[in-house]
This record gives C-alpha cells, structure tokens and sequence, in this order.
C-alpha cells in the first residue's frame, strides 16, 4: 500500500462489482458449510434468498418455502444429483395390442450411488434402462443427466451423448469380433475423434486383470475376461453414469462374483455412478440402494447403505 501526499494510506478499493462478488460467494460457501434447522428471520436469510434466486434453479430445493428457510440436505442434494427421471412413460403398440411397459416412474440417483434394479421379467426394468441410457425415446416423461435434459437433444447429439455420458454394460458383451482387447476398450473414445488417455487404460488394464492379453480377440478370451473388457470399455470414457443389463447373467458362479466385485471396486475406486438391472442377490446386496420395478412401475425404493 503507498503513502498519499498527508501522509496517509492511499484508498484503493476493489470497487462496488468486487464486493458484490466477494459478498455473495462468503454467504454461499457459508451456506455449504453451515446447517441451518431452524435460523430466524433476519436480513442474512434475506441475502440466503438472493443467493437461490441469482443461482436459477428451476426448483430450489433447498429453500423451504414456507419456513423461508435453508436445508442444507437440500444443497447437497441439488449439486449431488446426477440423474433425475420425471413421470417416464413408455408405450408400445396402438388400441388393444398398446403395451405399457413404463407408467409414470420417478426417482434420482446421486453422484456415486450404486444402485440396483430387480424385478420380474417383463416388469420394465431393460426398457428403463434403455431410456436411461439415450438408446430409446420416451413416450413422456423426462430424464434429465447431469442437469441436461437428454432428449431435448437431436439424433446427432443423442449419439454424442451415449459416447460421452453413458457407459453400457450387456449381459452379453457386444465386444467387436475383429478388435482385439485394446481396440474394444478404446473404441467409444476413438468413435468420438479424441486422443486415448494412455494411463487410464494402463490402469483399467490392470485393474481389471487384462494385462498380457491386450491384443488377444475376443474369441481368445473367456466368458469372464470378455465381460471385463465389456466393463473396461464403459470405463474408458468416464462417463456420468454406467449402466449394466444382468452383467453376470452369461456367466458361472466363479466369474459372477469377479464381476460383481469389478463393478463394486469401479464404484468406489472411480465413484462412478452405476445403475445394474440384475436377478443376481449378490449384486443387489451390494448396492446402497435398491429399486424394485412390477408392471411398470416402482414399487419400492430401499436405502441399503449410507
């Protein structure tokens, strides 16, 4: 700081902009950081409302409106969430052959969260995840990834999205018979134009036991390691959320459980946001969560773990 012509401080200030800036990011960062049950009404909750409000959120959760109060749960869960599905319909058929296979599901899954979905056969579950995973429309209904909404997109951006942002794990493998095992793995990233991130599919090598077998074909491997490359392909691009239709249902009771630990060590070791339809009680025991789905709809919604 200099010294003015009277020997005092010269006043240079960040001007009005800088202090609107500094102020509204105190009050945000304290607002993460502090719970507020049941704070009175005071000027500073005033300024809790101008920060929701500057923020734009569609619905802002975290402020309760008739208490004209904070949640800080509600925070949480609005910056947590990672995919959020409204009132998703989906009907095949006209008249008396129409077939309802979704009938108004809603829920959310946070960032991280390992989620399963069981149900009968028929009851909807591939169809959701499907529509999950921007490989078939909605008849209603929205879905809504990383704050996007997936099918406000063209066809195009839909393909871009499904590289990117989703990750699919099929029963049976859907490996290319011609690639070998680098070349499957790395094939959305290559599909997209991008570079390969060579550490990453060092360390997905590795992880899922594959190293030595980089440039062996699918029919050189067996049912286990074909399904770990499966596995290392929705990987690759760390997308926002990994989906996976009955991943062990091709296999034995020894590779069952190799798979269902990869995708468990994939969940805690990348916090990758997984989503499993599965008949397997081994992987649903394993999940946080489990969703049970009958005749198009969810029927319970069962917190596993924290």
């Amino acid at each position: 700081m200099s010294v003015g012509q009277r020997g005092r401080p010269d006043k240079k200030t960040i001007g009005w902009r800088g202090w609107y800036v500094l102020g509204f990011l105190s009050v945000y960062l304290y607002m993460l950081t502090e719970r507020y049950q049941t704070p009175k009404e005071t000027a500073f909750s005033k300024w809790k409302f101008c920060v929701c409000r500057s923020l734009r959120v569609r619905k802002c959760t975290f402020y309760e409106r008739r208490k004209g109060t904070f949640s800080h749960k509600g925070i949480v869960r609005l910056f947590m969430e990672i995919l959020k599905v409204e009132n998703l319909c989906k009907v095949y058929g006209r008249g008396e052959n129409q077939v309802k296979a979704l009938d108004h599901v809603s829920f959310s899954v946070q960032k991280g969260e390992f989620v399963a979905i069981i149900g009968p056969s028929g009851s909807g579950k591939s169809t959701l995840l499907h529509i999950l995973g921007g490989v078939d429309r909605p008849t209603g209904g929205k879905v809504f990834v990383d704050g996007s909404d997936v099918y406000a997109r063209g066809d195009e951006q839909l393909a871009i999205f499904r590289r990117r942002q989703v990750g699919l794990i099929y029963q049976f493998y859907n490996l290319i018979p011609v690639l070998d095992v680098v070349e499957n793995i790395t094939l959305p990233v290559l599909m997209d134009g991008r570079k390969v991130n060579e550490e990453r599919l060092r360390e997905l090598l590795e992880t899922l036991k594959l190293t030595g077998r980089e440039h062996h074909l699918p029919n050189q491997l067996s049912g286990g390691q074909q399904q770990r490359v499966s596995i290392g392909r929705a990987l690759m691009n760390a997308p926002a959320i990994v989906l996976a239709d009955e991943p062990t249902g091709n296999l034995d009771s020894k590779n069952s459980k190799e798979i269902v630990d990869l995708l468990e060590l994939s969940n805690r070791k990348y916090r990758q946001t997984l989503i499993v339809i599965t008949h397997d009680e081994n992987i649903a025991l394993q999940a946080d969560r489990i969703l049970a789905i009958e005749d198009g709809r969810i029927i319970r919604d069962e917190v596993m773990r924290k």
